[in-house]
């Protein structure tokens, strides 16, 4: 496969990394993760600058029309400065709209910088099952009565409007019934009981008490909203394959200086061979999952669901087995400081834990990919 970028695409890259070096380091980033808000406007501003949240926006509504893979190569620089900003949050927000095919006034304040997006569509009882949804949607007059809580919503109390998955018919675990509402994070009924993350981002549970919404807020079609759902969670799951390969590559980066200025007997540690052994495999690790993460942002949009689904899965499964080794190792390698505060490369594990956790762990994607059509008889 060809890794290499386009020069619009390694610019951006560069610039993103430019950026980040100069005016998010290490310990400006502790200083906002610490910080009464949990996030800059000063980077949000930048990075709304950089374009990167005008790269998705289609350019009918002020954006550049950015690929899957464009987005990739954002998130990857993104990931390897742990930029904690509500980025992933707002994309996976704008495939939404894109998908539905409306709110064109809101995708050109949010390719500006004018407007952040959250994505309410975790419950307690669905683990990484989105389709298991309790949040009611019920009609009222000329507009709908949401009524439920989400939990686990990635920066809800930063964004302006969530974007709600609700069940207006069927079952609790049908795909048909769903439907999706654009909601103020400021409408009357929703409340935010908001945390900090193991890993430094801010999350909220969101309650939605008689939260009264007009029509105009339903994303496409009344109870057809799978659809749009799981594609846009596969486009959410690519982008963070893509953070991911940011984070590991910083991370690998870290241990090798680490082992070659840590000494021991005399001599760098990473002079030992079976330390060198352990590096290489690290490399492997990384390579495979880039190889996986590319995959995946090319299918991500492929009209055959089936295919999107089978490739999405494969890569996160194989991206989780990168994180968990690479994290693992780099850890070890490091010793017991490894794991402080004080040192980077505990910070980069946490982001992989939680990145392994999000829209699906491994044995999810595992079972998914199992399920996909053609699976047993390829076998």
């Amino acid at each position: 496969m060809d890794f290499d970028l386009s020069p619009e695409q390694q610019q951006l890259f560069d610039a993103i990394t430019r950026w980040a070096e100069k005016d998010y380091g290490f310990e400006t980033r502790k200083k906002i993760i610490h910080s009464e808000s949990g996030h800059s406007d000063a980077a949000w501003n930048a990075l709304a600058e950089l374009g990167v949240l005008a790269l998705p926006v289609p350019a009918d509504h002020d954006g550049f029309d950015g690929t899957a893979i464009d987005q990739m190569v954002v998130m990857q620089a993104l990931g390897r400065a742990l930029v904690i900003e509500p980025v992933f949050a707002t994309l996976l927000g704008v495939e939404f709209l894109k998908l539905a095919n409306g709110q064109g006034e809101l995708l050109s304040k949010v390719a500006s910088g004018e407007a952040k997006l959250a994505c309410a569509l975790s419950e307690r009882q669905s683990r990484h099952e989105l389709h298991n949804i309790s949040l009611s949607a019920t009609r009222k007059g000329d507009g709908w009565i949401l009524d439920g809580e989400k939990v686990n919503v990635l920066h809800a109390a930063q964004a302006d409007y969530l974007i709600v998955s609700a069940r207006s018919g069927g079952a609790a675990r049908d795909t048909a019934g769903i439907s999706l509402f654009l909601v103020p994070v400021t409408s009357a009924g929703i409340s935010l009981h908001e945390s900090r993350n193991n890993d430094g981002m801010r999350s909220a549970t969101v309650q939605c008490k008689q939260v009264h919404v007009p029509a105009t807020a339903l994303l496409g079609k009344e109870s057809e909203g799978w659809d749009v759902l799981d594609a846009a969670a596969d486009h959410g799951v690519s982008l963070l394959c893509s953070e991911a390969l940011g984070v590991m590559e910083a991370l690998q980066a870290a241990t090798l200086e680490y082992i070659r200025t840590r000494q021991q007997f005399g001599v760098p540690i990473g002079k030992f061979q079976v330390l060198q052994h352990r590096m290489a495999d690290m490399f492997m690790q990384l390579e495979q999952a880039r190889s996986m993460t590319m995959l995946a942002a090319v299918k991500v949009a492929s009209t055959d669901a089936a295919e999107r689904r089978r490739v999405v899965s494969a890569a996160k499964a194989r991206v989780g087995e990168a994180m968990k080794f690479v994290g693992q190792q780099a850890v070890q390698l490091h010793g017991g400081m490894g794991v402080t505060n004080e040192m980077p490369a505990a910070h980069y594990f946490k982001r992989l834990s939680a990145i392994e956790l999000t829209l699906g762990d491994t044995d999810h994607h595992l079972a998914r990919f199992i399920a996909q059509p053609g699976f047993a008889s390829a076998a």
